[in-house]
């Protein structure tokens, strides 16, 4: 009985080191994720449908406003994946003219 009992602490003990060790891996792999806006020379709800449908399946992309009125697409993206200049890149590839939106503080 004894041997049993002991047998199980110390597989509970090892399975708690596991389950910690995982945590923390999962932890120091967090996602970094930034948002940056560019305006794009849109002129129809076309050109948005066309941004909307393309850029969504970017790699790293996590989320993707396209406001018409005011010409500014705003995409949150994984800093891990891609980067702003290639998100331009990407949108201009679509056939638009960019600039990168800089917001005063």
């Amino acid at each position: 009985m004894f041997k049993t009992f002991a047998a199980l602490i110390l597989i509970q003990v090892a399975f708690a080191g596991t389950i910690s060790l995982i945590a923390q891996d999962k932890a120091g792999k967090a996602e970094k994720v930034k948002t940056m806006k560019c305006w794009a020379s849109m002129t129809c709800a076309n050109c948005q449908a066309k941004i909307e449908k393309n850029i969504a399946y970017e790699k790293g992309v996590k989320d993707l406003v396209v406001d018409l009125p005011s010409k500014i697409v705003t995409i949150t993206y994984r800093t891990d994946k891609t980067s702003p200049e290639k998100l331009e890149k990407a949108i201009q590839k679509l056939g638009f003219k960019t600039e990168t939106v800089v917001e005063k503080k």
